[in-house]
Protein backbone atom coordinates (compact mmCIF):
# COMPACT_ATOMS: atom_id res chain seq x y z
CA UNK A 1 0.00 0.00 0.00
CA UNK A 2 1.10 3.52 -0.79
CA UNK A 3 1.61 6.02 2.29
CA UNK A 4 1.00 9.02 2.22
CA UNK A 5 3.63 11.85 2.81
CA UNK A 6 1.26 13.58 5.38
CA UNK A 7 0.60 10.25 7.54
CA UNK A 8 4.24 9.21 7.95
CA UNK A 9 7.71 11.10 8.79
CA UNK A 10 9.62 11.39 5.77
CA UNK A 11 13.39 9.18 6.06
CA UNK A 12 15.82 11.65 4.62
CA UNK A 13 19.42 10.90 4.57
CA UNK A 14 20.96 13.63 6.53
CA UNK A 15 18.28 14.93 7.89
CA UNK A 16 19.08 15.07 11.23
CA UNK A 17 22.52 14.92 13.17
CA UNK A 18 21.96 12.27 15.75
CA UNK A 19 25.17 12.30 16.74
CA UNK A 20 24.97 15.51 18.08
CA UNK A 21 22.16 14.52 20.51
CA UNK A 22 24.13 11.07 21.16
CA UNK A 23 26.59 13.19 22.48
CA UNK A 24 25.30 16.52 23.09
CA UNK A 25 26.78 17.31 26.48
CA UNK A 26 30.13 16.43 25.48
CA UNK A 27 30.00 18.85 22.25
CA UNK A 28 28.26 21.46 24.57
CA UNK A 29 31.28 21.93 26.86
CA UNK A 30 33.48 21.94 24.32
CA UNK A 31 31.96 24.74 22.49
CA UNK A 32 31.95 26.56 25.90
CA UNK A 33 34.83 25.82 27.01
CA UNK A 34 36.63 27.27 23.57
CA UNK A 35 34.39 30.31 23.67
CA UNK A 36 35.37 30.99 27.13
CA UNK A 37 39.00 30.36 26.40
CA UNK A 38 39.38 33.93 24.28
CA UNK A 39 41.34 32.08 21.65
CA UNK A 40 39.80 31.42 18.62
CA UNK A 41 41.90 31.05 15.95
CA UNK A 42 45.19 28.21 15.46
CA UNK A 43 45.18 27.58 19.24
CA UNK A 44 45.68 24.08 21.86
CA UNK A 45 42.69 22.50 20.13
CA UNK A 46 43.87 22.94 16.74
CA UNK A 47 47.12 21.54 18.02
CA UNK A 48 45.09 18.95 19.95
CA UNK A 49 42.93 17.69 17.02
CA UNK A 50 46.03 17.75 14.89
CA UNK A 51 47.99 15.84 17.32
CA UNK A 52 45.37 12.97 17.65
CA UNK A 53 44.07 12.85 14.22
CA UNK A 54 47.74 12.00 12.94
CA UNK A 55 47.77 9.28 15.94
CA UNK A 56 44.35 7.77 14.58
CA UNK A 57 45.32 7.48 10.71
CA UNK A 58 49.71 6.69 11.51
CA UNK A 59 50.65 9.58 9.99
CA UNK A 60 53.88 11.98 11.58
CA UNK A 61 52.05 15.23 10.88
CA UNK A 62 48.18 16.98 10.11
CA UNK A 63 47.58 20.65 9.14
CA UNK A 64 44.25 21.73 10.04
CA UNK A 65 42.67 23.42 7.28
CA UNK A 66 39.17 25.84 6.37
CA UNK A 67 37.22 22.91 4.11
CA UNK A 68 38.06 19.89 1.92
CA UNK A 69 38.62 21.97 -0.93
CA UNK A 70 41.42 23.97 0.53
CA UNK A 71 43.12 21.07 1.83
CA UNK A 72 43.56 19.32 -1.95
CA UNK A 73 44.09 22.90 -3.65
CA UNK A 74 47.07 23.72 -1.04
CA UNK A 75 48.21 20.02 -1.05
CA UNK A 76 48.94 20.33 -4.94
CA UNK A 77 50.58 23.72 -4.70
CA UNK A 78 52.94 22.47 -1.89
CA UNK A 79 53.97 19.73 -4.38
CA UNK A 80 55.09 22.16 -6.77
CA UNK A 81 52.15 21.22 -9.13
CA UNK A 82 50.78 23.65 -11.42
CA UNK A 83 50.48 25.35 -15.30
CA UNK A 84 50.95 22.43 -17.74
CA UNK A 85 51.29 19.90 -15.46
CA UNK A 86 48.54 16.89 -15.95
CA UNK A 87 47.29 15.06 -12.61
CA UNK A 88 45.35 11.82 -13.41
CA UNK A 89 41.74 11.40 -11.84
CA UNK A 90 39.13 9.53 -11.91
CA UNK A 91 36.55 10.18 -13.48
CA UNK A 92 33.66 9.90 -11.23
CA UNK A 93 34.68 11.77 -8.29
CA UNK A 94 32.71 14.70 -6.69
CA UNK A 95 33.92 18.03 -9.02
CA UNK A 96 35.78 19.59 -5.76
CA UNK A 97 38.87 16.45 -6.46
CA UNK A 98 39.11 17.78 -10.09
CA UNK A 99 38.87 22.13 -8.87
CA UNK A 100 41.74 21.11 -6.43
CA UNK A 101 43.91 20.47 -9.37
CA UNK A 102 42.95 23.15 -11.96
CA UNK A 103 43.02 25.91 -9.68
CA UNK A 104 46.57 25.62 -9.51
CA UNK A 105 46.76 25.46 -13.28
CA UNK A 106 47.24 21.77 -13.81
CA UNK A 107 45.28 19.63 -16.29
CA UNK A 108 42.92 16.98 -14.76
CA UNK A 109 43.89 13.81 -17.02
CA UNK A 110 40.60 11.69 -16.66
CA UNK A 111 40.40 7.61 -15.85
CA UNK A 112 37.66 5.30 -15.49
CA UNK A 113 36.56 3.90 -12.62
CA UNK A 114 36.51 0.36 -11.64
CA UNK A 115 33.40 -2.06 -10.31
CA UNK A 116 34.42 -0.54 -6.79
CA UNK A 117 33.64 3.11 -7.97
CA UNK A 118 37.74 3.52 -7.33
CA UNK A 119 40.55 4.82 -9.98
CA UNK A 120 40.91 1.48 -12.37
CA UNK A 121 44.52 1.02 -12.02
CA UNK A 122 44.42 -1.09 -15.35
CA UNK A 123 43.18 2.04 -17.09
CA UNK A 124 45.52 4.28 -15.38
CA UNK A 125 49.56 3.87 -17.15
CA UNK A 126 47.35 4.24 -20.24
CA UNK A 127 47.13 8.00 -19.45
CA UNK A 128 50.21 8.68 -17.98
CA UNK A 129 52.55 11.32 -20.34
CA UNK A 130 55.61 13.16 -19.64
CA UNK A 131 53.56 15.94 -18.13
CA UNK A 132 52.57 13.72 -15.78
CA UNK A 133 52.76 14.90 -12.70
CA UNK A 134 50.96 12.84 -9.66
CA UNK A 135 47.90 10.55 -9.33
CA UNK A 136 44.50 11.00 -7.63
CA UNK A 137 43.21 8.82 -5.75
CA UNK A 138 39.91 9.10 -4.32
CA UNK A 139 38.56 6.57 -1.74
CA UNK A 140 34.65 7.26 -3.28
CA UNK A 141 31.80 6.75 -0.80
CA UNK A 142 33.88 5.44 1.85
CA UNK A 143 35.63 2.70 0.30
CA UNK A 144 39.33 2.68 -0.32
CA UNK A 145 41.29 2.45 -3.97
CA UNK A 146 43.35 -0.47 -4.89
CA UNK A 147 46.25 1.28 -3.63
CA UNK A 148 49.28 -1.16 -3.79
CA UNK A 149 48.87 -1.35 -7.72
CA UNK A 150 48.48 2.80 -7.91
CA UNK A 151 51.33 3.31 -5.61
CA UNK A 152 53.08 1.19 -7.80
CA UNK A 153 52.38 2.63 -10.66
CA UNK A 154 53.69 6.28 -9.03
CA UNK A 155 56.83 4.07 -7.89
CA UNK A 156 57.64 3.23 -11.76
CA UNK A 157 56.88 6.22 -13.55
CA UNK A 158 58.10 8.72 -10.57
CA UNK A 159 54.86 10.38 -9.86
CA UNK A 160 53.28 12.10 -6.64
CA UNK A 161 50.77 9.76 -5.02
CA UNK A 162 47.56 12.25 -3.65
CA UNK A 163 44.62 10.83 -2.04
CA UNK A 164 41.29 12.42 -1.54
CA UNK A 165 40.01 10.79 1.83
CA UNK A 166 37.00 13.43 2.19
CA UNK A 167 34.50 10.41 2.02
CA UNK A 168 37.33 7.72 3.81
CA UNK A 169 37.43 8.59 7.74
CA UNK A 170 38.59 5.45 9.45
CA UNK A 171 38.43 3.40 6.49
CA UNK A 172 41.63 0.49 5.43
CA UNK A 173 43.05 -1.77 2.89
CA UNK A 174 44.74 -4.68 3.95
CA UNK A 175 44.65 -2.81 7.56
CA UNK A 176 46.27 0.31 6.35
CA UNK A 177 44.31 3.63 6.54
CA UNK A 178 43.34 5.47 3.61
CA UNK A 179 45.59 8.41 3.65
CA UNK A 180 48.99 6.91 4.29
CA UNK A 181 49.76 5.55 1.04
CA UNK A 182 50.83 8.46 -0.82
CA UNK A 183 52.98 11.88 -0.55
CA UNK A 184 50.09 13.34 0.81
CA UNK A 185 46.18 12.98 1.91
CA UNK A 186 43.54 15.57 1.91
CA UNK A 187 40.13 14.98 4.69
CA UNK A 188 37.06 17.53 4.22
CA UNK A 189 35.33 17.58 7.67
CA UNK A 190 31.77 19.04 6.64
CA UNK A 191 28.85 18.22 8.50
CA UNK A 192 27.73 14.92 6.68
CA UNK A 193 30.88 13.18 6.78
CA UNK A 194 31.59 10.19 8.74
CA UNK A 195 33.86 12.69 10.90
CA UNK A 196 31.86 15.86 10.71
CA UNK A 197 32.07 19.02 12.20
CA UNK A 198 29.00 21.47 12.50
CA UNK A 199 30.58 24.30 9.69
CA UNK A 200 33.14 23.40 7.00
CA UNK A 201 36.51 22.14 8.09
CA UNK A 202 39.35 19.80 6.28
CA UNK A 203 42.91 18.65 7.05
CA UNK A 204 45.90 17.39 5.12
CA UNK A 205 48.28 14.66 6.43
CA UNK A 206 51.96 14.01 5.45
CA UNK A 207 54.74 11.86 6.30
CA UNK A 208 56.88 14.50 4.80
CA UNK A 209 58.52 17.11 7.52
CA UNK A 210 59.04 19.85 4.32
CA UNK A 211 55.88 19.32 3.04
CA UNK A 212 54.27 19.98 6.31
CA UNK A 213 55.99 22.91 6.83
CA UNK A 214 55.28 25.08 3.29
CA UNK A 215 51.55 23.46 4.06
CA UNK A 216 51.26 25.21 7.46
CA UNK A 217 53.58 28.46 6.13
CA UNK A 218 50.43 28.73 3.10
CA UNK A 219 47.46 27.81 5.05
CA UNK A 220 48.17 31.34 7.06
CA UNK A 221 48.64 33.96 4.33
CA UNK A 222 52.21 32.29 3.66
CA UNK A 223 53.55 33.43 6.98
CA UNK A 224 55.13 31.01 9.62
CA UNK A 225 55.90 34.26 12.15
CA UNK A 226 53.31 36.97 12.56
CA UNK A 227 54.29 39.89 10.00
CA UNK A 228 56.64 37.80 8.44
CA UNK A 229 55.28 36.71 5.37
CA UNK A 230 57.70 33.91 3.31
CA UNK A 231 55.27 33.44 0.45
CA UNK A 232 52.19 34.38 -1.43
CA UNK A 233 49.69 32.49 0.88
CA UNK A 234 46.48 32.24 1.89
CA UNK A 235 43.74 32.34 4.64
CA UNK A 236 42.22 28.73 5.27
CA UNK A 237 42.60 28.13 8.86
CA UNK A 238 40.92 24.83 10.85
CA UNK A 239 39.35 27.36 13.43
CA UNK A 240 39.44 26.49 17.95
CA UNK A 241 35.72 25.90 18.07
CA UNK A 242 35.83 22.80 15.06
CA UNK A 243 38.75 21.65 15.81
CA UNK A 244 38.03 21.25 19.63
CA UNK A 245 34.36 19.59 18.57
CA UNK A 246 35.60 17.59 16.06
CA UNK A 247 37.87 15.76 18.88
CA UNK A 248 34.65 15.41 20.71
CA UNK A 249 33.44 13.88 17.53
CA UNK A 250 36.75 12.17 16.60
CA UNK A 251 37.07 10.01 20.11
CA UNK A 252 33.29 8.08 18.81
CA UNK A 253 34.54 7.56 15.38
CA UNK A 254 35.09 4.31 15.56
CA UNK A 255 31.79 3.42 17.07
CA UNK A 256 30.06 5.99 14.73
CA UNK A 257 31.40 4.14 11.74
CA UNK A 258 30.62 0.16 13.52
CA UNK A 259 26.75 1.38 13.27
CA UNK A 260 26.89 2.81 9.89
CA UNK A 261 28.57 -0.32 8.64
CA UNK A 262 25.50 -2.45 10.56
CA UNK A 263 23.46 -0.67 9.31
CA UNK A 264 24.97 -1.26 5.59
CA UNK A 265 24.91 -5.06 6.24
CA UNK A 266 21.20 -4.97 6.93
CA UNK A 267 20.70 -3.61 3.56
CA UNK A 268 23.42 -6.55 1.81
CA UNK A 269 21.71 -8.89 3.42
CA UNK A 270 17.91 -7.89 3.18
CA UNK A 271 17.65 -5.68 -0.36
CA UNK A 272 16.64 -8.13 -2.46
CA UNK A 273 15.38 -7.03 -6.19
CA UNK A 274 16.81 -8.56 -9.55
CA UNK A 275 16.61 -4.69 -10.66
CA UNK A 276 19.04 -3.27 -8.27
CA UNK A 277 22.62 -3.79 -8.14
CA UNK A 278 23.88 -3.55 -4.55
CA UNK A 279 27.56 -2.34 -3.68
CA UNK A 280 30.64 -4.26 -3.51
CA UNK A 281 33.52 -4.68 -1.09
CA UNK A 282 37.00 -5.08 -2.14
CA UNK A 283 39.02 -7.65 -0.78
CA UNK A 284 41.02 -6.35 1.76
CA UNK A 285 38.83 -3.55 2.73
CA UNK A 286 37.51 -1.80 5.47
CA UNK A 287 34.52 0.34 3.97
CA UNK A 288 33.20 2.87 6.23
CA UNK A 289 29.58 3.47 4.07
CA UNK A 290 29.91 7.30 3.58
CA UNK A 291 27.68 6.42 1.34
CA UNK A 292 25.16 3.23 0.22
CA UNK A 293 24.79 3.48 -3.44
CA UNK A 294 23.26 1.19 -5.77
CA UNK A 295 22.75 1.29 -9.37
CA UNK A 296 19.44 0.42 -11.61
CA UNK A 297 18.42 1.24 -15.30
CA UNK A 298 15.13 2.74 -13.92
CA UNK A 299 16.85 5.36 -11.05
CA UNK A 300 14.81 7.96 -11.80
CA UNK A 301 11.68 5.69 -11.53
CA UNK A 302 12.99 4.33 -8.12
CA UNK A 303 13.43 7.76 -6.84
CA UNK A 304 10.56 8.73 -7.24
CA UNK A 305 8.70 5.86 -6.32
CA UNK A 306 10.61 6.12 -2.76
CA UNK A 307 9.73 9.79 -2.55
CA UNK A 308 6.04 8.79 -2.71
CA UNK A 309 6.80 6.30 -0.11
CA UNK A 310 8.42 8.90 2.50
CA UNK A 311 12.09 7.93 1.73
CA UNK A 312 14.31 10.55 0.27
CA UNK A 313 17.50 9.76 -1.92
CA UNK A 314 20.10 11.53 -3.30
CA UNK A 315 22.77 10.82 -6.24
CA UNK A 316 25.87 10.61 -5.76
CA UNK A 317 27.10 12.04 -8.62
CA UNK A 318 24.30 13.32 -11.29
CA UNK A 319 26.66 15.52 -14.06
CA UNK A 320 30.47 14.02 -14.19
CA UNK A 321 33.00 16.77 -13.94
CA UNK A 322 34.11 15.91 -17.48
CA UNK A 323 30.16 17.14 -18.71
CA UNK A 324 30.14 20.03 -16.42
CA UNK A 325 29.81 23.56 -17.71
CA UNK A 326 32.85 24.87 -15.50
CA UNK A 327 35.25 21.80 -18.11
CA UNK A 328 33.79 22.31 -20.97
CA UNK A 329 37.13 24.02 -21.76
CA UNK A 330 38.61 20.45 -22.15
CA UNK A 331 36.96 19.87 -24.95
CA UNK A 332 35.39 15.60 -23.72
CA UNK A 333 32.46 15.51 -25.09
CA UNK A 334 29.99 12.80 -24.08
CA UNK A 335 30.34 9.29 -24.79
CA UNK A 336 34.30 9.86 -23.97
CA UNK A 337 34.04 7.99 -20.74
CA UNK A 338 31.09 5.36 -20.82
CA UNK A 339 31.28 3.57 -17.82
CA UNK A 340 31.58 7.19 -15.61
CA UNK A 341 28.27 8.48 -17.68
CA UNK A 342 26.40 5.49 -16.84
CA UNK A 343 27.40 5.31 -13.19
CA UNK A 344 26.15 8.83 -13.19
CA UNK A 345 22.62 7.82 -14.72
CA UNK A 346 22.28 4.63 -12.39
CA UNK A 347 23.56 5.49 -9.46
CA UNK A 348 21.55 6.24 -6.18
CA UNK A 349 22.34 6.34 -2.54
CA UNK A 350 19.51 5.50 0.12
CA UNK A 351 18.89 6.60 3.49
CA UNK A 352 22.49 5.75 6.05
CA UNK A 353 23.14 8.32 9.13
CA UNK A 354 23.78 7.45 12.51
CA UNK A 355 21.17 7.48 14.68
CA UNK A 356 18.81 6.12 12.18
CA UNK A 357 15.71 3.46 13.48
CA UNK A 358 15.92 -0.65 13.00
CA UNK A 359 12.18 0.81 12.00
CA UNK A 360 13.74 3.09 9.68
CA UNK A 361 15.74 0.50 8.35
CA UNK A 362 13.21 -1.79 7.68
CA UNK A 363 10.79 0.78 6.11
CA UNK A 364 13.54 1.53 3.44
CA UNK A 365 14.65 -2.35 2.74
CA UNK A 366 10.74 -2.98 2.55
CA UNK A 367 10.09 -0.06 -0.25
CA UNK A 368 13.38 -1.50 -1.97
CA UNK A 369 12.00 -5.10 -2.23
CA UNK A 370 8.27 -4.22 -3.30
CA UNK A 371 9.79 -1.90 -5.85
Amino acid sequence: MQMNNSEIEKIIPGRWDRGFYRYQKEFEEKALEVLRSGRYILGEEVSSFEEEFAQFLGVKYCIGVGNGLDALRIAFHVLGIGSGDEVVVQANTFIASVMGISMNGAVPVFVEPDEYYGLDPQKVESKISAKTKAILAVHLYGQPCEMQEIANLCKKHQLYLVEDCAQSHGATLNDKMTGTFGNIACFSFYPGKNLGAFGDAGAIVTDDEGLDKAARVFRNYGSEKRYHNQVVGTNSRLDEIQAGLLRVRLSHLEELNKERANICERYLNEINNEKILLPGIRKGAKHVWHQFVIRTQQRDDLKDYLEEQGIGTIIHYPIPPHLSEAYQYLGITAGSLPITEEYAQTVLSLPLYNGMTEEEQSRVIQAMNRW
